[in-house]
């Protein structure tokens, strides 16, 4: 229930402060009084533009709660300036938490404001009571209803302003990417990323269940996450400017500015956790590099997607690009893998044990050392393999030409069944 006044001589001494008040020019005294105790708690309010919003919100309110302080039931419309107030924290792109703490230091600084007017004119014990039991009722209310209402205010115009921009960021990028004629100038500026620069393209995705993901973790989290890995990508190659565009709800694309010299990291050295998978292309400059460099991680990802074994969970399109360009005609790709190796593609245990090192070995350069340190054991084990895949070849194995690799590559990607 509201807290009513009694007394005539409370009401009145409340009237008459109320008039005092409202003077304009006792009014800006207040306003700045006010705008100051808030600044010096929220810094972030400093700047001319924010200052100049901030003390308008503050009159009207001033005004607003000042008119109805006589009266017993009172309810707080909201003023235009307060909303204004609240879309200008959004545009700026402050967090809610500065709208929140604005309205709870403001309503600290009434009660200081009050409290020094009180003991300046030494009002009686009983009046003094009175008015500060009101003012804290009324400014408690009033918090709470601005919160309440500008809350949505700020949610509304931040989900605008955040939809529009990725919007934009969207439709730049899929015409660069579709090779529209855009200037570079223009869309690096309105992207907030140089494409004049070196590009490395990420492909990021889940293919965790979605039933799954949804009992864990919301949207939200997936795309957090998805964030995250961005972010600790970009620290670990030393780039400063990340662009990202959603290409789904569980996926994403970006873009990190990297240098000349920056050099690729192995796979298992990618900071990226479960249950995301990174797709990466090849580095390269300008824009005809950014979207090559977004090509092949694509592919990359293709890759990954079709492969009938278990893939790192970060995929370099440098260690799948064969795999890539020769699944793209399936046939052809069994056809090559039948005839390259002939018993050593049936599917059991011992042919894939031998499939493997003679893959590790072409790959060391045909060196029996480095292909046993690859594969964790001995060399000479290693050399009796080769002589038993020799064996069932019928040729030596540093005779043929790149196709055996070749089709190597494929089945440690898609496996030997087509």
């Amino acid at each position: 229930m509201a807290e009513t006044i009694s007394s005539p001589v409370i009401r009145q001494w409340i009237a008459d402060f109320v008039a005092e008040t409202l003077r304009t020019d006792t009014l800006e005294q207040v306003v700045s009084r006010l705008d100051n105790a808030i600044i010096a708690r929220i810094p972030e309010l400093a700047d001319r533009d924010m200052r100049r919003d901030l003390a308008a919100s503050t009159r009207a309110h001033a005004f607003e709660v000042l008119s109805t302080l006589t009266q017993d039931n009172a309810d707080y419309p909201i003023p235009a300036e307060a909303h204004a107030f609240a879309r200008t924290i959004a545009h700026r792109g402050y967090d809610l938490r500065v709208l929140l703490r604005i309205y709870h230091v403001g309503q600290e600084a009434v009660i200081d404001y009050m409290s020094d007017v009180i003991d300046q004119r030494r009002l009686p014990q009983d009046i003094e009571r009175s008015v500060l039991i009101r003012l804290f009722d009324r400014s408690t209310r009033w918090v709470s209803t601005c919160v309440e209402t500008l809350t949505d205010t700020y949610m509304t115009e931040r989900e605008r302003g955040l939809r529009a921009e990725l919007n934009q960021r969207s439709e730049i990028v899929r015409a660069l990417l579709d090779g529209s004629e855009l200037d570079i100038e223009s869309a690096s500026t309105r992207l907030g990323y140089r494409l004049g620069g070196r590009h490395l393209a990420l492909v990021l995705w889940t293919d965790e269940d979605p039933v799954a993901l949804a009992r864990t973790d919301g949207p939200g989290d997936i795309a957090d996450a998805l964030d995250r890995v961005v972010g600790r990508c970009a620290t670990a190659l030393g780039s400063s400017s990340v662009l990202t565009v959603p290409s789904g709800s569980r996926a994403l694309w970006a873009w990190l500015a990297v240098g000349d010299d920056t050099v690729a990291l192995p796979a298992e050295e990618w900071p990226v956790e479960a249950p995301v998978r990174v797709a990466v292309g090849i580095s390269a400059a300008h824009l005809p590099g950014f979207g090559r460099s977004h090509r092949e991680a694509v592919a990359a990802r293709q890759v990954a997607e079709r492969a009938h074994t278990a893939l790192p969970r970060v995929v370099d399109y440098r260690e799948v690009e064969v795999a890539y360009l020769t699944g793209l005609d399936e046939g052809a790709m069994r056809a090559l893998i039948a005839r390259e190796l002939g018993v050593l593609a049936a599917p059991d245990t011992h042919s894939a044990r031998l499939r493997e090192t003679l893959h590790a070995y072409l790959r060391a350069r045909r060196s029996p050392d480095a292909a046993a340190k690859t594969l964790g054991v001995h060399k000479n084990t290693v050399r009796y393999r080769l002589q038993r895949i020799e064996e069932l070849l019928g040729h030596p194995v540093d005779q043929p030409g790149p196709r055996l690799e070749i089709a190597l590559d494929c089945v440690a990607v898609y496996g030997v069944s087509g």
